[in-house]
Parts: structure tokens; C-alpha cells; sequence
């Protein structure tokens, strides 16, 4: 670890140099000496770096969601050529070409805090050791060292000995206490912030080896935090656990306000979406209008939340537009079904009318020729006021063979002409 740290001396300079002034605030409020000036200058220096790094998280997103969109692409492309690594390589890579798709985008964030986090153990090992380091001079070096956090120096590690560890001035057991409560933090904060990007933004519709790798990375990186941090100082573990605690936060926040099409975190938000909506009726933020818009321009291909959400804004009387926002329109509304496709509502904003389907009639209302009911009546009103000269014979209601109604064929009636009279033997 002193080697590899060594290779970012470089940077050891300028990570000293912020420590030092954020040491100087502190300092003046807590005391010089005290754990909580350079304990709470390390966590500064955390969160500026992550300030400045918050454009190659948003980077890291995006990205993420690019693989996962590619993912069906990319199983069809390793089954195809299953049996031709090298063919398989080229198209993996021309579909990153044409999608603009960087796999190593969300490895950004990692890959840009290690310069200061190697930086960061050189001073703190430079403290333990007594060597001046950077702008940390002979006096910030006696002051580092005097530095407790909860018992524990600054410089100190679970692996050392007794007699390095009461060289700092501390006991044994309260080191390894502290490291190792602070260990188990870590690995925690790391591995609650991998399993709710696993079970709240991830698209459950599609299964992709990308999930399996992510699952296994939600247990592999808790693993790498616990047997890594018994070789770092309680000063590296502040800042570890800090920058954790801030990937967290930072990355809740973006599953609340941002989440991926198709994830748990998306039907949650579009359900407070829709109740804001509907009780306020438009859109708050910016971010809300981008991600309507979004829905809006999909159509057909909306999720089932997606679907969900346009719906229940029909049923409010409000319609979403093609910009983001959200209009109080009966006619937009009643015009737009949830796959996108208008109707045949009027201009005027009312809906069709619904064909009323008339009432079945008895067999006795039907013998007897009595009007339809609740949809006939206007019908059979205008036939009424109809001379009766007017009505064709040929419209009268045909009786269906072995209906029950045979009294006029077992009378020896005929259909048509004369009709035959009645035998007196038959009474």
C-alpha cells in the first residue's frame, strides 16, 4: 500500500495543503490538537472533492442506464457469435460506437477519487512515522499526532502493534475498537448503497447478466472494505466512510427524483407525481417536465407505470403535453387514450355517445307487437303516427318454426290466400 501511495506523491502537496487550511478553521473553534479539527478537516476534504466530482457522477448515471438499455443487445450479440470471441469483441464495440455508450463511465467516480484517496493514506502514514509531508510542517506534524478520534490517532491501524500504537499516545483496544466499528460502518454504507440500486432502480422487466454482476458486487465490495480496512489508518477510514455516507445520500436522492423507466423507484415517484398533479394541477420542477415530456413522447411504448400515470390524469380531466406540462382540458383529456392514440371524441370536448342497447323483449311483448324499450321509443312513436296504409304487409314479424306459436298452422291456416274454414269435428 506505501508503494502504490507513493506513486501519487505527486498530489500529496495540494491534498496536504487543503488539509491544512481546513485544519485552520477548525482548529480555531475546537482546539489545534483535538481529533475533531483534523477529523472534520478530512471530511471536508471529502465532501469538496465530491463537489467537484458530482458532473462525473451525473456521467456515471447516465451510463449505467445506457447499459442497461443495451443489455438485450448485447446477449443477442454473445449468442450470435458465441463460438468467435474476436467477432463478438468487434460488435460489442461497434454497438458502443453507435449507441455512444462508454463502459468504463461509471467506474469514473472511483477511478477520479483514487489519486487523493492514495494521496490522502501518504500524508497519514507520513504522521505515523514522524516525516514531514507536503506543507505539513514539524508543528501540524506534533499537532496530527496528538489528534485522538474517539480514543484512537489519527495515523493508527487495527494491524499495529502495541508499542507503535502507544507510541501515538492511545491503547491497543481502543484502536482496534474504533477501526473496527468503523470498518463495519463502511462496509455497510457500501453495501445498503449497492442493494437499494439493486432492489428500487433497477428495470425489473428486463433480465440481463448485467443484474447478476450487480448482485454480485452488492456482497464482493463490503468484502474488499473489511479485509482492506485493517491496513488503513483511522484517517483514511474517516475519509472512506465519509465519501460512502455521500454516494449514499447522494445516490437516494437521485433514485427519489430521477429514477430508471420501469423500476420500483419509478412507480413510487410517478404515484407522488400523479397527486400533486392532480390536486395542484401542473408541473413543479424542471426535472418533473423533463420526465413527462419523456413519457408523452414514448406512445405506445410506455411501461405499465407509465400507462398507470397518463390515465389517472384522463380521469382528473387533465392531459399531459408534448413539453412537459400538464393543462385542465376535458376535450384533451377525453381525446388521449393511455397507448397515446386519439379518439373519437368531438372538438368540443364531449365524449361519443354510447350506442344504448335496447331491452330484450318477452315472447308475449313480441306476440302482441309492443315497441322496444329505452332505445326503440322514438322508433316506435314515429311508426304510430304512421298510416297504417303505409306499412308494408311484408313487415310483419315472421314467427320462427317451433317457437310455440303454431296455433295458426294447427288450424289449418294458410300462409297465403283464402284461408280454409274451420271443420265442425274439430271443436
Amino acid at each position: 500500500m506505501d508503494t502504490i501511495a507513493s506513486l501519487f506523491s505527486f498530489i500529496t502537496t495540494p491534498v496536504s495543503w487543503v488539509i491544512v487550511q481546513f485544519h485552520t478553521v477548525y482548529g480555531a473553534v475546537f482546539g489545534p490538537n483535538t481529533g475533531w479539527a483534523w477529523g472534520l478537516s478530512i471530511v471536508s476534504l471529502v465532501i469538496l472533492i465530491r463537489i467537484c466530482l458530482i458532473p462525473l457522477f451525473v456521467k456515471q448515471i447516465k451510463s449505467t442506464r445506457a447499459m442497461q438499455t443495451l443489455q438485450p443487445e448485447m446477449k443477442k450479440i454473445q449468442e450470435r457469435y458465441k463460438n468467435d470471441r474476436q467477432r463478438q469483441s468487434e460488435e460489442m464495440m461497434k454497438l458502443y460506437k453507435e449507441t455512444g455508450t462508454n463502459p468504463l463511465s461509471s467506474c469514473l467516480p472511483i477511478l477520479a477519487q483514487s489519486p487523493f484517496f492514495f494521496a490522502l493514506y501518504h500524508v497519514l502514514s507520513g504522521i505515523a512515522s514522524h516525516k514531514q509531508i507536503g506543507v505539513i510542517d514539524e508543528q501540524l506534524l506534533n499537532s496530527a499526532r496528538q489528534a485522538h478520534i474517539f480514543g484512537a490517532p489519527l495515523a493508527a491501524k487495527f494491524m499495529d502493534s502495541a508499542s507503535t500504537v502507544e507510541a501515538l499516545g492511545a491503547t491497543l483496544t481502543d484502536v482496534r475498537v474504533v477501526t473496527a466499528v468503523m470498518i463495519v460502518m463502511m462496509s455497510f454504507s457500501q453495501f445498503y448503497t449497492q442493494r437499494q440500486l439493486m432492489t428500487k432502480n433497477v428495470d425489473t422487466t428486463v433480465k440481463t447478466p448485467f443484474m447478476q454482476q450487480q448482485k454480485m458486487l452488492m456482497y464482493v465490495f463490503p468484502v474488499m472494505f473489511a479485509v482492506f480496512g485493517i491496513n488503513f489508518p483511522v484517517g483514511v477510514l474517516v475519509y472512506w466512510l465519509t465519501t460512502n455516507v455521500w454516494t449514499m445520500g447522494q445516490q437516494m436522492y437521485v433514485i427519489r427524483n430521477n429514477p430508471t423507466p420501469g423500476s420500483k423507484a419509478q412507480a413510487a415517484y410517478l404515484e407522488r407525481l400523479t397527486n400533486h398533479v392532480t390536486q395542484h394541477g401542473k408541473i413543479r420542477r424542471r426535472g418533473e417536465k423533463a420526465i413527462v415530456k419523456a413519457i408523452v413522447t414514448k406512445g405506445r411504448d410506455r411501461n405499465e407505470f407509465e400507462r398507470k400515470f397518463i390515465n389517472a390524469l384522463n380521469k382528473a380531466g387533465l392531459a399531459a403535453q408534448p413539453d412537459g406540462t400538464v393543462v385542465r382540458s376535458v376535450a384533451q383529456a377525453a381525446a388521449q387514450t393511455e397507448d397515446g392514440v386519439p379518439t373519437t371524441a368531438t372538438v368540443t370536448g364531449t365524449e361519443p355517445a354510447r350506442r344504448q342497447q335496447p331491452k330484450r323483449q318477452s315472447k308475449s311483448q313480441r306476440q302482441a307487437g309492443a315497441p322496444r324499450q329505452a332505445g326503440d321509443e322514438s322508433l316506435s312513436l314515429e311508426k304510430a303516427d304512421e298510416p297504417q296504409a303505409t306499412k308494408p304487409a311484408a313487415a310483419k314479424q315472421p314467427q320462427k318454426p317451433g317457437s310455440g306459436t303454431r296455433s295458426k298452422a294447427q288450424s289449418g291456416q294458410r300462409k297465403g290466400g283464402p284461408q280454409r274454414p274451420k271443420s265442425p269435428s274439430k271443436k
